[in-house]
């Protein structure tokens, strides 16, 4: 019996070594099955959205930007039904959780939890059916949503907070020398308001450049599966006067009620075959209340300047245009 002991143990070995290299080879294949599927589901995205990013018609977008989420989010629900995956798309918060149980501290723990629930909040109303924006405006490409727009408080300051999305921005893939990978969209920003009386009458204007607040290009490094080739970010704006000075000219001096705004966002960016783009949005509109001062609340950092009558009245702009 003991001449055959060893041969009895080199089959129980070859046995073992072809069941674990039988678990490794399947576990391989399928982890190739499921990561192909991954970039089938992107390249059918890819297929589908320059449609969301260009369609003119604001009520049929907004109907169809609906319908494509859905079916992006049935299509990640069956990937996920066959290869597995986190349901909850919270690997973010666990993958910062492990590094604080290595006792790797983070002093920026608290911002980047933040940056995830910034992200949540929009994959959640995506995946929920819920997004419907205020306003939504497409050029060149680019299509920008203003989500919502609230009045907040920030720093002890009320101030009016645009939420934005931005879809289709050109993106980059960086990767620095310890081999960690970022994706950062070429995008500069600037916003003009111009504020109207009741008769078209120019009162004032604001101006603002710079990135939105809380910009984030690569929102799927925070949640796997959000959708790719979004931007989201944030402005917050001074409230307006409810009115201004009357004009010295006119024979009632009573103040000038302010009425409508037109708030003109301009995007610069270039494409990745080097040529630029610019997206330029107009929105027009009759300013909300929340977004005007109370009685007696100070324009602050407002300036004097000089303009030609005609830019500014356009009943004289029509006398005077031949």
């Amino acid at each position: 019996m003991k001449r055959y002991f060893g041969v009895v143990v080199a089959i129980v070995f070859v046995v073992v070594a072809i069941v674990w290299a039988y678990r490794k080879y399947d576990t391989k294949t399928t982890e190739s099955a499921r990561d192909l599927n991954v970039e089938r589901l992107r390249a059918d995205y890819y297929d589908r959205v320059p449609w969301i990013r260009i369609n003119p018609d604001e009520k049929t977008y907004r109907d169809e930007v609906t319908t494509f989420l859905r079916w992006y989010f049935k299509e990640v629900n069956e990937h996920q039904n066959k290869y597995g995956g986190n349901r909850q798309h919270d690997d973010y918060l666990t993958e910062l959780t492990e590094r604080a149980a290595k006792g790797k501290k983070d002093e920026r723990l608290d911002e980047k939890k933040a940056t995830y629930e910034y992200v949540r909040k929009a994959f959640d109303a995506f995946k929920g059916g819920s997004y419907a924006p205020a306003a939504t405006f497409t050029n060149n490409g680019i299509r920008m949503d203003i989500v919502s727009f609230n009045k907040v408080t920030v720093g002890g300051e009320e101030k009016v907070r645009y939420e934005l999305v931005i879809w289709g921005l050109p993106r980059e893939l960086r990767i620095d020398d310890r081999g960690v990978r970022n994706v950062k969209a070429n995008a500069s920003f600037t916003i003009g308001w111009k504020l109207f009386d009741e008769k078209g009458k120019l009162l004032g204007e604001m101006n603002a450049s710079g990135d939105p607040a809380d910009r984030i290009d690569w929102p799927e490094r925070y949640v796997k599966f959000f959708p790719p080739g979004v931007m989201l970010g944030h402005y917050d704006v001074d409230l307006m006067p409810a009115e201004f000075p009357a004009d010295k000219e006119a024979k009632k001096k009573d103040p000038v009620p302010l009425k409508s705004v037109e708030i003109a966002f301009n995007i610069s960016s270039r494409a990745q075959s080097g040529g630029g783009i610019n997206a330029a949005y107009n929105w027009k509109l009759d300013v909300p209340a929340e977004w005007k001062m109370r009685p007696g609340q100070e324009w602050k950092g407002a300036q004097e300047s000089i303009r030609p009558e005609e830019e500014i009245d356009p009943a004289k702009r029509e006398k005077a245009a031949p």
